[in-house]
C-alpha cells in the first residue's frame, strides 16, 4: 500500500526570471570585448613593443596629455604623474597587459612617457653592514 500524496492548497510559485543585461548603449562597448581591444591597439599594425614587463615603471613626462590621443592613452597620462608599475596601469583600466603595452609603445615612441627599470636590491645585505649595525645598537 502507498501512503497518500498531499496537495498544496495553492500552486508552488516560481521565481522570476532575474533580468537580463540591457544592451550597451550606443558608442559605449564593453572594453572586454575583443573588437574594441582590437581598435584600441591600432589593429595590429606596427608590431615592435617596448621592452616592458609588469613590473617596469613608467612616469609621465607631460603634465597635460595632447588632444590628439585616444582616451586611454590620456588616462595612462593622468595615472603616470608619481610612477607605477604597468601591472597596476593595467588593473586600473581594466585592459589586458598586452593591450596596455601597446598603448605604452605609442607613448615612449612619441616621448611622453618615461619606462624606468624597478629597482633591484641585492639578494643578501652586506654581512659587514649588519654585523656594525648590531654593534652599534648593542652599545646603546
Amino acid at each position: 500500500m502507498t501512503p497518500p500524496q498531499r496537495r498544496r492548497r495553492h500552486p508552488k510559485e516560481e521565481p522570476p526570471e532575474p533580468p537580463k543585461a540591457a544592451p550597451a548603449p550606443a558608442g559605449q562597448d564593453n572594453p572586454k570585448e575583443p573588437e574594441r581591444l582590437y581598435v584600441l591597439t591600432g589593429g595590429g599594425e606596427g608590431g615592435d613593443r617596448a621592452d616592458i614587463d609588469l613590473v617596469t615603471l613608467i612616469v609621465a613626462r607631460a603634465d597635460v596629455p595632447p588632444p590628439a590621443i585616444q582616451p586611454e592613452q590620456s588616462a595612462l597620462l593622468r595615472l603616470c604623474k608619481a610612477p607605477l608599475s604597468v601591472a597596476e596601469l593595467s588593473a586600473y583600466l581594466n585592459l589586458p597587459f598586452s593591450v596596455v603595452t601597446v598603448l605604452l609603445t605609442e607613448l615612449l615612441a612619441a616621448e611622453l612617457v618615461q619606462a624606468r627599470a624597478p629597482i633591484v636590491r641585492r639578494a643578501l645585505p652586506d654581512r659587514s653592514l649588519l654585523e656594525a649595525v648590531m654593534h652599534g645598537l648593542q652599545k646603546l
